[in-house]
This record gives structure tokens, C-alpha cells and sequence, in this order.
């Protein structure tokens, strides 16, 4: 999977340069994470890292050049999609 997060990472990072490489991990870690849950609790048979590659992908490729303006209305995603916003790569 960690092969799938950085390849996703860099994808990310050519499709929005108002992000950090932390930040961009993170965003891939939480679509991962989310779609294989979403997936799961719909009652559909896990399909693979494959299958949830490229829905992250289609994602990225879709919004992740607007994914800086993401604001929640939870603090802890705030704070954590906001650590090091600081430190483009």
C-alpha cells in the first residue's frame, strides 16, 4: 500500500502546488482510508488496492487542485489536514 500512497502523493503534489508533502500525504491517506470504509459499509466485497487506486486517482485528478480550499467543519480534520502548511516541498 505505502507504494499505492506515494505514487498518489506525487500525483497530488503535480496537481496543486499550494501544498505540502505532508499535507498531500495526508489527503491521500484520507481519501484511501475513506473510500475503502464507504465501500465497505455500502456492503460491497472488498475489490483490492487496485480498485481504490484508481478511484483516489480519479479524485486527484478531478479535485485535487482545489483541495487547499477544503475547509471542514470539524476542528481535528482542520488541524490535521493543516499541519506543516507552511512547507511546500
Amino acid at each position: 500500500m505505502d507504494t499505492y500512497i506515494e505514487k498518489l502523493t506525487n500525483l497530488l503534489l503535480e496537481k496543486n502546488d499550494m501544498i505540502s508533502y505532508i499535507q498531500a500525504k495526508s489527503w491521500v491517506e484520507l481519501l484511501w482510508s475513506d473510500f475503502e470504509a464507504t465501500y465497505a459499509k455500502a456492503g460491497h466485497a472488498y475489490q483490492g488496492e487496485k480498485m481504490t487506486e484508481k478511484i483516489v486517482t480519479q479524485w486527484i485528478e478531478n479535485y485535487g487542485g482545489q483541495l487547499h480550499l477544503f475547509q471542514s467543519s470539524r476542528d481535528d480534520v482542520n488541524d490535521y489536514l493543516n499541519q506543516s502548511r507552511g512547507l511546500l516541498h
